[in-house]
């Protein structure tokens, strides 16, 4: 976009277009770009695959394809974002306790905290994100359908009807159908596209509306029907959900009732009485 900008105020001056160079491209990139993701890279690189175990190499892709593969973080650049969190934050965390003049017992609880931090640190930010991004597909996934049924039945087919989501709206659900219409134009089946879909987002709206779907092109059933039930039952899910927060709020309300409004309410109504009661008894005595 910025050669189309440049050539087209190069035309309206009437002067001559001279492109961008290599070295102001890349300096006109992200400090991220330029240079955290390379150097993450290299020492991804670097690093053996074996070292990591299959079954964390898998956790790690499944938890890193739930959050939407934030940065676009491949399994063995978070892995060594991993290593590099366990050995610098308790470094760190040292540094600091050195630089406030802490004694030496608690220069070693604040490495303790900084090794725990370094351990947990990173698998808690990515936890974080596949929630929050679970999350917004579960509100976004009834309005996506309404989108898609509306784009059925007025003539469009599946695929049209996606690129349609893609086109009009923003989000992780939009963001998976793109993936899902690539994966699908390199040619792979629309059923394993679907099926690599639901697997990747491992949400339960998600997984039964793919298969809904799936299910529906196997049998030759009306896909706009099919979409018309699965927006009337996750917009009923909605409403289950809204309802049983709101229920939920009156058990919550008890806990600041009970630990700091009431003892408030007590002091303010009883200790006028008290007050009263001793100076009474002062005066018997």
């Amino acid at each position: 976009k910025s050669d189309v900008r440049a050539r087209l105020a190069a035309l309206e001056s009437g002067t001559e277009f001279q492109p961008v160079s290599a070295i102001d491209e890349e300096r006109s990139k992200p400090f991220v770009d330029r240079v955290i993701r390379p150097f993450l890279a290299n020492l991804a690189g670097q690093r053996d695959p074996k070292q990591m175990k299959k079954s964390q190499q898998n956790e790690l892709r499944k938890l890193l394809a739930q959050a939407g593969f934030p940065g676009g973080l491949t399994v063995a650049e978070f892995g060594v974002i991993i290593n590099l969190a366990r050995i610098i934050l308790p470094l760190v965390a040292l540094a600091f306790a050195v630089l406030l003049g802490m004694r030496a017992d608690q220069m070693v609880l604040a490495g303790a905290v900084g090794g725990v931090a370094g351990m947990i640190g990173p698998k808690v930010f990515l936890q974080r994100k596949v929630a929050a991004r679970l999350h917004k597909i579960q509100r976004q996934l009834p309005d996506v359908l309404d989108l898609l049924t509306v784009a059925v039945e007025a003539g469009l087919g599946f695929d049209a009807a996606c690129d349609k989501v893609v086109e009009k709206m923003k989000g992780p659900i939009p963001d998976e159908f793109s993936l899902m219409l690539r994966q699908v134009r390199m040619g792979q089946a629309r059923r394993d596209a679907m099926k690599d879909m639901a697997e990747r987002v491992d949400h339960p709206d998600m997984s039964a509306f793919m298969s809904a779907l799936i299910q529906a092109d196997q049998l030759g059933v009306s896909i706009g029907q099919v979409l018309r039930v699965q927006s009337d039952t996750l917009r009923e899910k909605r409403r289950q959900r809204a309802e049983e927060e709101a229920n939920k709020a009156p058990v919550k309300m008890m806990i600041p009732l009970v630990f700091f409004i009431f003892p408030n309410v007590g002091i303010v109504i009883g200790a006028p009485a008290a007050f009263q009661i001793i100076e009474q008894m002062s005066q018997l005595n």
